[in-house]
This record gives C-alpha cells, sequence and structure tokens, in this order.
C-alpha cells in the first residue's frame, strides 16, 4: 500500500478505478447488479487511502460508481445509488472529514523528536486520529520504549490501525472529547483550521512538561521549543506545556 501511495497522480486513481471496474463485472456474474456495486464501491473507498488529500480520495472512492452511472451499465433504483455514498461515510465519517482525513506520517518524520522532546520508558504517547496508524508507527520508531494508544473517530479505520498496529492501544472517539491530562505526549497531524482547537484543548488539558507535536501545521499563538525538519520538507511543530500565550519557548 505504501509502494502504490507513492505513485504519481492521477495514477492511483486510475488503478483504483480498474480494480474496482474488474470486481464489478466479475462479481456482478454470480452476485447481481446492487451486490456488485456495493462490492466494488467499497474496493474504491478502501483504495481511496491512495490518495495524499481530501479531494484526491473523494475522486478515488467515488470514481468507480460515477462512471457506472455515467456509462448506463446498471439500471437502479434511486436509493441504490446511495450505497457507494453510504460506504464513503462509513470510513470517513462527517466528523472526521472536518478534521484531517486519513493524513498519512511519513514513517521517518518524527526520528528527531526525542532530542528535543524526550521521554522516560514506559511515558504515554498519543496519536491523537491515528487513522490507519502511519503516526503511530513513526511515533514507536522515535520512541520504542514508550506506551502507545492511538484514538480514530471510524471505526473500520480504527479496527485497522489495531491490527496494523497490535503493540498500542487504539480505541475508537472523538479526540476533542477524549481527555489529554494522562499523557506524556500529544502527536497531531490535523487540518490548520483545526489547529486553534488543538491548542485551546492542549492549554487546558496537557499536565506541566507534557508536550504538544504537530506536524506540518503550527500551533498559532505558542512560541514552539523546536522545530526539526521532518522527510519531505514537513516541519515538526514541538511544544511543552504550561501552554500559555507567553510562553518562551524554553523546555524548562
Amino acid at each position: 500500500m505504501n509502494l502504490l501511495a507513492r505513485l504519481r497522480w492521477p495514477l492511483p486513481a486510475l488503478l483504483a478505478w480498474a480494480l474496482a471496474w474488474a470486481l464489478f463485472v466479475q462479481s456482478r456474474l454470480g452476485l447481481g447488479g446492487t451486490a456488485a456495486l456495493l462490492l466494488a464501491s467499497s474496493l474504491g473507498v478502501g483504495l481511496s487511502v491512495l490518495g495524499r488529500s481530501w479531494w484526491r480520495r473523494l475522486i478515488i472512492g467515488l470514481g468507480f460508481p460515477v462512471s457506472l452511472a455515467l456509462s448506463g451499465a446498471l439500471s437502479l433504483p434511486a436509493w441504490g445509488w446511495l450505497l457507494p455514498l453510504m460506504v464513503l461515510l462509513l470510513i470517513y465519517p462527517i466528523n472526521a472529514w472536518r478534521d484531517a482525513p486519513l493524513f498519512p506520517t511519513p514513517l521517518d518524520a518524527l526520528n528527531d523528536l526525542p532530542n528535543v522532546a524526550p521521554l522516560p520508558p514506559g511515558a504515554r504517547v498519543l496519536d491523537a486520529g491515528c487513522g490507519l496508524g502511519h503516526g503511530l508507527q513513526a511515533l514507536r520508531q522515535a520512541y520504542p520504549l514508550a506506551e502507545l494508544h492511538g484514538i480514530e473517530w471510524s471505526r473500520p479505520l480504527r479496527w485497522l490501525c489495531a491490527r496494523r498496529c497490535p503493540w498500542a492501544q487504539v480505541v475508537q472517539g472523538d479526540i476533542w472529547v477524549a481527555d489529554w491530562s494522562s499523557f506524556d505526549l500529544v502527536y497531531l497531524f490535523q487540518r490548520p483550521e483545526s489547529m486553534s482547537h488543538a491548542v485551546e484543548k492542549a492549554r487546558e488539558e496537557l499536565k506541566p512538561g507534557a508536550w504538544l507535536v504537530s506536524l506540518e501545521f503550527e500551533a498559532t499563538g505558542l512560541t514552539p521549543v523546536a522545530q526539526p525538519q521532518a522527510t519531505q520538507g514537513k516541519p515538526v511543530w514541538v511544544y511543552q506545556a504550561p501552554l500559555g500565550l507567553e510562553n518562551t519557548g524554553k523546555s524548562g
């Protein structure tokens, strides 16, 4: 999957559509039109993780059913065409799209983090919005002795993440409702629009000395302790509680 995700756009979309069409043609013979549509659409949505942005994931996930509808190859009642959308919303609930739908963390992105945010063995580390577990894998590489936790809103993604990262404790839940106070480090790879919410929550809940780490997007209004560069030119913004607006940037 990581190799496929590196393909130059639009090759991931073309590959996903071709595989969905092949599955549809093959399965329609034995399952019937509606079941074949649901199965092929599920494959397309599953392959949408190949997209590096939300609009590319939409194109990949909805490309097959849209092309099928335009082709006129299948006659369904109006409600039948809602099935692909239902599959998409199952994988990416509205709540997840409002935050950061599956932004994968490069494996080596956090390798320099222990140099600026050291943690003792057994420290509790949270990946808030863990998706398929890319962030957890990067955190494990950076902190092999830490106790890793993940929270993911999408139930299918949480299920997949738990199986990709059996060494982490992965639960389904809302990162904005979950309590961050017991963690020594909270890691985020969110959208810029949600960072103000993250800052407010971290200021209220992180215990003194705990770390807030954001890949690529700055927590505006706070002074970072450090800003190491990750792979692909993405900055890693590192902050330490207490996170008052007059943070001096010293780790204490």
